[in-house]
């Protein structure tokens, strides 16, 4: 394998035929062999049943849903999943309020950052549709004239109006510092959203470095950003930002963005084989067949979730708070393992074992 480095306008193609990807078969759903993880206690059905129901009369109150995502939502499981990762939540308000963000930020996934036609995706024109949205979040501010054709335009879209409203109902259970912290957290997204799509129209290859280094910004990382706020605590700024901190969260975050690369690789392959994951990027780098590129994927994710895990340990040591904060980013990372695994709807396993 050559160590020369590659500029980001030299595309590098992937190996093999252009079917290579679509000769993978799949089999049964369930945890991937190998792969290291935290069980966690099954979602109670009772809560997952009642956030389910409020996050679906809330998406159809504001028209949230395109007509293409007849069927998704129940696919999906928000319900399921916000309870998995939150099993410390200190009530179904702030369990709602988690679930409505994680619908928004998947409805501006869906409908501005994928290849569909028929929900308006697309990687052209991205930064654009993204610095719209990033507005829903983070008003704009000027004349009163201009202001109001802002939120005129703002509420006539489906994606920014689930941004700004789902914004909204979490800044009633959360401080304006911790607001403002996933405020920043979303921004990151869009700029890994941005980089992702730039890619994919020049056709370019990363190196596994590299692909990592996007995934640290297109990742749950907001997700994980409102653990304490979901709690019912805050971990306060100045604590929040130091580095060490700041390294246990990006480790958890891109422990479980690896994860969604692993349990959705079939999916994604289905539908787009040329689709950036990690398993794509190392055969393509390494120039091996994607059974070994996946099981050395496996292999990067447990070295992080293992670093996550000894430095969050030590980390915890040193405060109560530091440690609830750092139980929360556990759980969550658990708790989404879980819904991967064990969501059967969306995704089904290489049959590498």
């Amino acid at each position: 394998m050559s160590t020369a480095p590659t500029t980001a306008t030299s595309p590098m193609p992937l190996p093999g035929p252009p079917n290579l990807a679509r000769t993978v078969r799949t089999r049964r759903g369930g945890a991937i062999p190998g792969l290291r993880y935290r069980s966690v206690a099954p979602a109670d059905p009772e809560k997952v049943e009642e956030i389910d129901r409020r996050l679906e009369a809330w998406a159809r109150r504001l028209d949230l849903f395109p007509q293409a995502w007849s069927g998704d939502f129940s696919g999906f499981q928000f319900g399921r999943a916000v309870v998995l990762q939150h099993p410390a939540a200190a009530d179904l308000e702030r369990l709602t309020a988690a679930g409505k963000l994680l619908l928004a930020e998947n409805i501006v996934d869906n409908c501005y950052c994928e290849e569909d036609e028929d929900k308006g995706g697309s990687r052209s024109g991205l930064g654009g549709r993204l610095i719209m949205a990033q507005s829903a979040l983070d008003p704009y501010h000027g004349t009163p004239e201009l202001q109001e054709e802002w939120l005129h335009g703002i509420q006539r879209d489906g994606p920014l109006r689930s941004y700004h409203w789902a914004l909204k109902d979490y800044a009633v259970v959360a401080t304006p510092s911790q607001t403002d912290r996933l405020v920043h957290d979303l921004a990151r997204l869009h700029l890994g959203y941005v980089a992702e799509a730039a890619w994919g129209e020049t056709r370019y290859t990363p190196q596994v470095w590299e692909y990592l280094v996007m995934r640290q910004f297109n990742n749950f990382r907001p997700c994980l950003s409102i653990v304490d706020a979901i709690d019912g605590y805050e971990l306060p700024e100045a604590v929040y930002a130091r580095p060490e901190i700041q390294r246990i969260t990006a480790l958890a975050a891109n422990a479980t963005t690896i994860v969604n690369d692993l349990y959705s690789f079939t999916k994604e392959l289905a539908s787009d084989p040329t689709h950036l994951n990690l398993p794509q990027v190392i055969a393509a780098n390494e120039r091996c067949g994607l059974k070994a590129a996946y099981l050395k994927a496996v292999e990067i994710h447990n070295r992080i979730m293992e670093a996550f895990e000894e430095e969050s340990a030590l980390l915890s040591a040193t405060s109560p708070l530091v440690e609830r904060y750092s139980r929360g980013l556990s759980d969550w990372v658990a708790g989404n393992h879980e819904w991967h695994a064990t969501n059967s709807h969306r995704y089904h396993l290489p049959n590498y074992w």
